[in-house]
């Protein structure tokens, strides 16, 4: 389809990688496993909680060995790249598992990297030091309407940006893990949204959020509609707003769930559709008054969100190893995502704007 020049799907250079997964979830035999098959990526191994599990989604994709236990898989010397899709709070053990081992290269975590952000900080640092690769799944980035947004943001054709907004009304399959954890929304929902914000305009310099229950969920939480306002370097403002209620869902209700996106600069607009949670592709639409004489142009292209974005996750890790450079989705990038979550918690704590430098990521 006429995607008019850009590029919302990355070009794959680097698949020679042997790959090992752990976790069996919707995440991964949906998204991470479709995308790779894809993508001729070569997934060797597979581990869960459940070898049973493990041994379903092994046949479905045709995984050649399923191990029993998660460490066993990192220990297995045909596995170079760890691929983990394990709840936050039991991700840093087995990173560290796999840091200790001499024939992986990398490890790609799940976000968010772990419950606290100065966990991700140690971990940030232990594989530094390991000089292993750990990168963190924030795969939103690779949304196609996000990529296209971006390049059409650096060619110049919205001009400066002076405000963004992301607003969600849609109600998310939370993980069964998430209840036993105080915080919700913000750090499983709005991390996607916060950290696109930052692959957009760079870090902000303070957040402010308010909250409210979600009566949908039934479980404790603390955050459950969200509302995040940033102000940037810039001059951007943005608001992230993440209604996981999102009305009634009931027999013969139409809901019209949905997350619709904007950007508005001084020469330009831009504005679109996130393709979840309908299972369609991303849109989006823009006029400039630099590039399009005003008019507005749709840039289209098949692939979605879900699974196709994982294509574009993995890859940017196998050629970072391939070529010894940092990955685009660094460990150290996502601790001041992790942060930036953390300010919000704070926000809503102490019902005041936070600003960045009060969250400490040395």
């Amino acid at each position: 389809m006429a995607s008019m020049g850009f590029e919302p799907d990355v070009t794959v250079r680097t698949r020679e990688y042997r790959i090992g997964c752990i976790g069996a979830g919707m995440i991964m035999a949906e998204c991470h496993l479709a995308a790779y098959e894809q993508a001729g990526f070569p997934v060797v191994a597979i581990a869960s909680r459940t070898r049973a599990n493990a041994e379903k989604v092994a046949a479905r994709w045709a995984i050649a060995t399923v191990r029993d236990t998660p460490e066993q898989l990192i220990e297995d010397t045909n596995v170079e790249i760890v691929d983990l899709a394990f709840p936050p709070d039991l991700q840093p053990a087995l990173i560290r598992h796999a840091l200790k081992q001499p024939h992986i290269k990398a490890i790609l975590a799940q976000k968010p990297l772990a419950l606290s952000v100065e966990e991700a900080i140690v971990l940030r640092d232990e594989a530094a030091k390991s000089g292993k690769i750990l990168s963190v799944n924030q795969n939103m980035r690779y949304d196609q309407s996000m990529r296209v947004l971006k390049q059409i943001m650096d060619s110049g054709a919205l001009g400066d940006i002076v405000f963004a907004q992301i607003d969600m009304h849609a109600i998310p399959h939370w993980q069964t893990f998430l209840a036993d954890y105080d915080r919700l929304t913000l750090a499983n929902m709005s991390v996607h949204h916060l950290d696109v914000l930052r692959f957009l305009f760079g870090d902000p310099d303070e957040i402010t959020t308010l909250t409210r229950k979600d009566p949908r969920t039934r479980f404790e939480h603390s955050d459950g509609i969200t509302v995040s306002t940033l102000r940037f370097p810039s001059g951007v403002l943005a608001v992230s707003l993440e209604d996981v209620w999102s009305g009634p869902r009931q027999e013969g209700y139409k809901d019209d769930q949905h997350i619709n996106w904007r950007i508005d600069g001084t020469k330009g607009v831009a504005k679109g559709t996130i393709g979840w949670p309908k299972g369609v592709a991303s849109t989006l639409t823009y006029a400039s008054t630099e590039t399009t004489g005003g008019k507005w142009l749709t840039p289209r292209w098949d692939t979605m969100w879900f699974p196709h974005a994982f294509i574009g996750v993995m890859e940017q890790l196998q050629h970072a190893v391939k070529t010894g450079t940092p990955p685009a989705l660094s460990v150290a990038d996502n601790v001041k995502t992790m942060a930036l979550v953390e300010a919000g918690y704070r926000s809503m704590a102490e019902g005041r704007t936070i600003r960045l430098s009060e969250i400490s990521t040395d």
